[in-house]
């Protein structure tokens, strides 16, 4: 082997270039120590993992089974409420043909009376449903119990004041089952 080829195998110095210390070495010492003196965190069990994981979901199907049960009682509960009220709802025009009858002057005192205890049975039988029966004339009007269907212009009257009512409104809880129809002063 000649001198150039022994030249070219050994390496060439290279220059040492300044490098930067690393995070390591820029540390202070004290903070050094502390960090090697603090214990190292507990690797998680996986059977802890697991059952957190398994108690989660207990707890989410336990509070979603509770929901639901409440939203059954409440739909049932309803179901019975909208029941009830269809049927009131189907007896109202009983009940005003009865009241038209009332109002009407009749010389038959056993008709007239026949027709006052059939209508005084059927309110008795309403308002043991719990069914409230409202409407008067002089009570003040309420768009949330009242369908206005004529107005009527009188500064002797009060404000909003019922003047006449057409057909009675009837209410089972808060439910309202029918508007009562009324004429509306001012």
């Amino acid at each position: 082997m000649s001198k150039k080829e022994k030249e070219k195998k050994q390496p060439v110095p290279e220059e040492k270039v300044a490098e930067e210390p690393t995070v390591e070495e820029k540390t202070p010492e004290p903070v050094k120590e502390a960090q090697e003196a603090a214990p190292e965190a507990p690797k998680p069990d996986p059977w802890e993992e697991k059952y957190k994981a398994l108690y989660d979901s207990h707890l989410r199907l336990a509070a979603e089974y509770d929901n639901f049960r409440k939203r059954s009682r409440k739909e049932q509960d309803q179901s019975y409420t909208n029941g009830k009220s269809d049927a009131i709802l189907k007896l109202l025009p009983i009940y005003d043909n009865l009241e038209r009858a009332l109002n009407q002057p009749t010389q038959d005192a056993a008709y007239k009376k026949g027709v006052e205890l059939t209508m005084a049975e059927l309110v008795k039988i309403l308002a043991g449903l719990g069914v409230e029966i409202f409407g008067k004339p002089g009570d003040s009007f309420d768009p949330q119990l009242h369908n206005a269907v004529m107005h009527l212009e009188d500064e002797s009257l009060g404000q909003n004041e019922i003047v006449q009512v057409f057909q009675k409104g009837f209410k089972l809880g808060d439910k309202i089952v029918r508007f009562a129809m009324v004429q509306v002063a001012n």
